[in-house]
């Protein structure tokens, strides 16, 4: 595996987990940990995992942006530049793995786009959510574009444009957790995501997300044909053939990946 400085990774059966590492900022993100999350996301795909878990060293999940790293020079071991931010939300969005957000604490600004980007997100009944970039004279731009696909309107200007922090519950209910547990329960509501993950056809999955994110921008009349064509795609995998097979025969199906 790549050495990083800024997360931490590793293969827990059939999950790559990363950890934002930062803790004496509570795992706030700057270009650095941008940098390595790239490259990790790819380092995923590369390892045959099935599911993506990223979660925060210790208490916090992301406190937002580290305004020190991205005022100090840059580190004599940082990995070549792969892209910054804007780069992670998109890569994030587009990524053939499904994401998943463990939210073990605050969740704010930088980190908060972490958690709209990924495709599923599960919070223990303490994290505490929020933008309150505007309360320094700052602004959620980047993360904007993320929180809108998931926030409703109303929701999300009272978020950005008041700061205020949210409870777990409220974030369940603004959209942006799909569920909460307790503190004890994490680890067990994760794994028992990524359990569900693991039982699916690899190749359907990651030719699923494919579709959608092409599909994500397109009006309607641009994206039916084109899911057509996709779905086509599907019907020609050996995992397709064997999923109706196997519905057909009342067993269960035995995916290859192909």
């Amino acid at each position: 595996m790549t050495s990083y400085s800024k997360i931490k990774t590793a293969v827990e059966g059939p999950a790559y987990r990363i950890t934002l590492f930062n803790p004496e900022r509570r795992n706030a993100i700057g270009p650095v940990m941008v940098n390595e999350l790239l490259y990790a996301l790819e380092e995923a795909e590369k390892a045959d995992a099935r599911a993506i878990v990223i979660t925060g060293e210790g208490k916090a999940f992301c406190a937002g942006g580290d305004f020190s790293q991205m005022t100090s020079g840059a580190d004599a071991n940082e990995l070549p530049h792969k892209g910054d931010y804007a780069d992670l939300l998109l890569a994030m969005t587009k990524c053939p793995l499904p994401i998943i957000a463990r939210v073990n604490g605050p969740a704010m600004g930088g980190g908060l786009g972490i958690v709209a980007a990924s495709t599923f997100a599960i919070g223990q009944s303490d994290a505490t959510l929020g933008t309150p970039e505007v309360n320094v004279g700052l602004f959620p731009m980047m993360i904007m574009a993320v929180l809108t696909r998931v926030v409703p309107r109303r929701k999300l200007m009272e978020m950005m444009l008041l700061g205020e922090k949210m409870t777990a519950d409220q974030a369940l209910s603004a959209g942006l957790l799909g569920s909460v547990v307790p503190a004890e329960g994490l680890d067990a509501a994760v794994g028992e995501l990524v359990k569900k993950i693991a039982s699916k056809s690899p190749i359907t999955l990651k030719l699923g997300l494919r579709a959608f994110a092409e599909q994500d921008d397109m009006d309607l009349a641009t994206a039916l044909p084109m899911l057509r064509g996709k779905l086509g795609e599907v019907l020609g995998t050996d995992d397709a053939r064997e999923g109706l097979m196997a519905f057909l025969q009342k067993r269960p199906p035995q995916w290859t990946g192909k």
